[in-house]
């Protein structure tokens, strides 16, 4: 056989380098050797086949095989492919660093483990059920969305420089009842993202109206609100010594909707320069519409940053398990309180007697109302605007179909007009308690004189009815809505006022052509709602798109 032709002096040159993607999809067959060398290589060279040492099955054989490695390649590509979006899949890990990896699933598995579930539903319940009751107790379809927190590559890459931050610290000082609190911690948070720094422990401000002195560590489980957000902020119990006799620039001014762009803007120079920065006022002053990564943030802040303390959530759980065990409840978030009606400027529908009195107190207070000045009360009933008082509330659960023997939980303070505010209810469902009718002696004893306390083991309760429905918006109801959402779209009924108060004063229409025209009304409240037709709400009541899809692998 003649020697294969050699140059003494030459050296082999390397090959130009393949294309970067096929590179590595291919193995280094025959047939990739060919793509991609360089005949001219003496190292990779194919020799050509001599008449009497080849034949075509063995060039067959060597097709089929790279052939064989080129598919399986491919295939393995295919989940680096981006998903459709409405099934978005779980980002791939292959192009991050281990280190990164294994801290994006550390985060999941504390997303799974921190999130506050409630007590499984239990559907329709019980025997004879007709079939407007049978309708009552049923979940609404969650359409396959479930919670869904994967941030961003940028956002995790930046995030290894926020969480270590030492020298810019942000104050925040909440104000007003609990769930109002809430929101101005999760914007907290938010903010201090935005001007990567240290976040300070909120501060709670007594609140005046009903004398509440509460620390953040007397409500929340602190240590759990740290750990949490180890990955997106750092947050400190208290002001380092080296920044006590900082110049402080205190904030409370702060305009409606601005955009993380104003915030950083505003106060990231300032913040450089001083090292602190105190915020008052924050309550709804940060826009609705935020990058996705920050409406994330909020979602993990309100849904699982905010756990309450041991003590408060043991309570809680377990007069909701009193509930519970007797079968399907609701929770009812009754606005019945002194300072609602002052607030609203509505009428309590309980006679001329009581309403006096709010009328006092609101002409002494002008500054208390927060409705439009220049409506009459007619006028704000009619659009929808007044809380719905015990005898509307009971004709409504009769007309969707609520049975009588219903169990319900009544949330909120202490009703003006005491159990004459309650009567037309009660003699509609006789079964309706209060936290401190489940309550064993001595349980609530050390809360009695802590509002927010009590709002807490409220929230707890109400998240594991199997409806919810709250008789006036407010910070309650849309923090409810949303959690209710964000674990399993548990049902929550919404009032459609407006619409409810001409049906409400006509006298002809019957029980059961009303009833009809309730549950027609309310027929989609509890299914996935998408906040983008509703741009000016907010995500934490609305957690769909940006905080859940429909995903293959939920965190919980």
């Amino acid at each position: 056989m003649a020697k294969p032709r050699t140059s003494p002096k030459s050296t082999p040159r390397n090959p130009p380098p393949p294309p970067f993607l096929l590179h590595y999809l291919l193995p280094l067959s025959p047939l990739s050797t060919l793509l991609f060398f360089s005949t001219k290589t003496h190292r990779f060279r194919l020799l050509k086949p001599s008449s009497s040492s080849s034949s075509p099955t063995i060039l067959l054989l060597t097709l089929i095989f790279s052939l064989t490695f080129l598919i399986i390649s491919i295939l393995n590509l295919l989940p680096l492919l981006p998903c459709s979006h409405s099934a978005p899949s779980t980002p791939s890990l292959s192009h991050i660093s281990p280190k990164a990896s294994s801290g994006f699933i550390e985060d999941r598995r504390l997303l799974s483990d921190s999130v506050m579930v409630p007590l499984p539903a239990h559907g329709a319940f019980g025997a004879n059920l007709s079939s407007a009751e049978r309708e009552f107790w049923e979940q609404p379809n969650g359409e396959g969305f479930r919670p869904c927190l994967d941030f961003g590559i940028g956002y995790r890459k930046a995030s290894g420089e926020i969480v270590k931050e030492r020298r810019r610290f942000l104050v925040m000082v909440a104000s007003g009842g609990l769930n109002q609190q809430r929101n101005q911690i999760v914007d907290a948070v938010v903010i201090a993202r935005i001007l990567e720094a240290a976040l300070v422990v909120p501060v709670l401000q007594v609140n005046l109206i009903w004398g509440d002195d509460s620390e953040f560590s007397d409500i929340f489980d602190v240590e759990h609100f740290k750990r949490t957000l180890q990955a997106d902020v750092r947050v400190v119990s208290n002001l380092p010594s080296t920044h006590l006799m900082s110049r402080q620039t205190i904030m409370n001014k702060i305009p409606h909707d601005v955009t993380p762009q104003w915030i950083h803007a505003r106060f990231y120079n300032q913040l450089n320069r001083n090292g602190l920065l105190v915020l008052k006022g924050l309550d709804s002053k940060l826009s609705k519409n935020l990058p996705p990564d920050l409406q994330k943030l909020r979602c993990k802040v309100a849904f699982h940053a905010l756990r309450f303390a041991a003590p408060i959530q043991a309570l809680g759980t377990q007069l909701a398990r009193r509930m519970w065990i007797e079968g399907p409840y609701i929770a009812l978030h009754l606005r019945l309180e002194k300072d609602v009606w002052v607030r609203t400027g509505c009428l309590t529908g309980l006679g001329p007697e009581y309403d006096n009195i709010i009328t006092k107190v609101r002409e002494s207070q002008p500054e208390y109302l927060t409705g439009r000045v220049n409506m009459s009360y007619t006028q704000r009933r009619f659009a929808g605007l007044c809380p719905l008082n015990a005898l509307e509330i009971a004709r409504l659960l009769k007309g969707l179909g609520a049975p009588r023997s219903a169990r319900i939980y009544s949330a909120g303070g202490e009703a003006f007009g005491e159990r004459r505010a309650l009567q037309p209810l009660v003699s509609e469902f006789p079964n309706l308690v209060t936290k401190e009718m489940l309550a064993k002696e001595g349980e609530l004893s050390p809360y009695m004189n802590k509002p927010s306390v009590l709002a807490a083991i409220d929230y707890i309760v109400s998240l594991s009815s199997d409806v919810f429905l709250p008789s006036h918006g407010g910070n309650m109801g849309r923090a409810m809505q949303g959690h209710r959402a964000y674990v399993g779209h548990r049902k929550f009924i919404r009032p459609n006022k407006r619409a409810m108060m001409p049906l409400l004063e006509n006298t002809s229409i019957s029980d059961d052509e009303f009833g009809s025209i309730m549950r027609e009304l309310h027929k989609s409240q509890g299914k996935p709602e998408p906040r983008g037709y509703m741009r000016n709400r907010d995500v934490i009541s609305n957690p769909v798109p940006e905080c859940m899809c429909k995903h293959k692998i939920g965190i919980f």
